[in-house]
């Protein structure tokens, strides 16, 4: 099952790259409403396989997590693109770019889901720790003030340019060498880009993985939902970068939904939340706040 899962994501990322996005080009809104709608049309198939195959409560708990990963990953978009306008990196390389993000996503995510279902397995008291982690995360989401992030005073992009010499010429390219008779490689812009958005997307896992683990234990389902949900992040990227003020009280509805998953997990041993209410739960507080931001539109000057 495992073998087959990364085999399929494997043909969709060639696919992706190899055929339809072979060229570097800008994508358009048309084309990412296509790709989104094939990506979350794949998705809900791989639903229904897990739904036939495994039962129907296996299939909401895919679903579930499904759901969660994918809101949290709308978080991550605006994150991506106050990264990609701060290095002023041109929107005909920035699929590329997602790309090979994704892919190390897929490998980073997949060490950390083997880890904390590893962890579970053998001191299931850790469930307590998520539980409160989680907690005071998504209190620091509902009282923490936005700030402007600058990635250029982050320290990951201070370290890599006092460890590799960087280039400001890329020609879209994430390599170049520093001088037409050097034999010596410099990084780009790009590449720098590509870091600090693995980078950021360790940081979100940290918030996501534990929330689906307040879902499901089944490292199969965690896995696939994440995997499946990071998938159509290029895709639904280009259609959502441009429109933070309608997405404003999301950060809100994700914080609320992130304290649910905590309480659930400390107080599942003594209260029983079933799996379709808690289903419930989190889409009523996706849909308000996704509602409420639509209502009440930020005023621009």
């Amino acid at each position: 099952m495992w073998s087959g899962f990364l085999v399929l994501i494997a043909i969709f990322l060639a696919l992706d790259l190899g055929i339809f996005n072979r060229k570097q080009h800008k994508i358009s809104i048309k084309s990412s409403l296509m790709w989104t709608g094939i990506w979350v049309s794949v998705s809900l198939l791989f639903n229904l396989f897990i739904w036939l195959e495994f039962g129907h409560e296996a299939g909401i708990k895919f679903f579930a997590g499904y759901l969660l990963e994918k809101s949290l990953s709308i978080d991550n978009i605006f994150v991506i693109f106050l990264i990609f306008t701060s290095f002023k990196v041109e929107p005909k390389y920035q699929h590329r770019i997602l790309f090979w993000g994704i892919i190390g996503a897929i490998f980073l995510r997949g060490a950390l889901i083997l880890l904390g279902t590893t962890l579970i397995s053998k001191f299931y008291w850790i469930m307590y720790i998520f539980g409160i982690f989680l907690i005071y995360s998504g209190f620091h989401m509902l009282l923490s003030k936005d700030k402007e992030f600058d990635p250029h005073e982050s320290w990951i992009v201070k370290t890599i340019h006092r460890l590799i010499p960087v280039s400001r010429k890329h020609y879209g390219k994430f390599f170049v060498k520093i001088n037409k008779n050097s034999t010596k490689n410099a990084v780009t812009i790009l590449f720098i880009s590509l870091i600090v958005i693995e980078f950021t997307d360790v940081v979100f896992a940290f918030d996501s993985i534990p929330a689906i683990f307040g879902i499901t234990t089944d490292p199969f389902i965690v896995f696939t939902s994440n995997i499946f949900a990071i998938l159509g992040l290029r895709s639904i990227y280009f259609v959502m970068a441009g429109m933070h003020d309608l997405f404003r009280f999301l950060k809100y509805g994700l914080a609320v939904v992130i304290v649910f998953i905590g309480v659930k997990m400390l107080v599942e041993e003594f209260i029983q939340i079933s799996l379709g209410l808690s289903l419930g739960i989190i889409f009523f507080i996706l849909a308000a706040s996704i509602t409420l931001s639509i209502l009440f539109k930020k005023k621009s000057s």
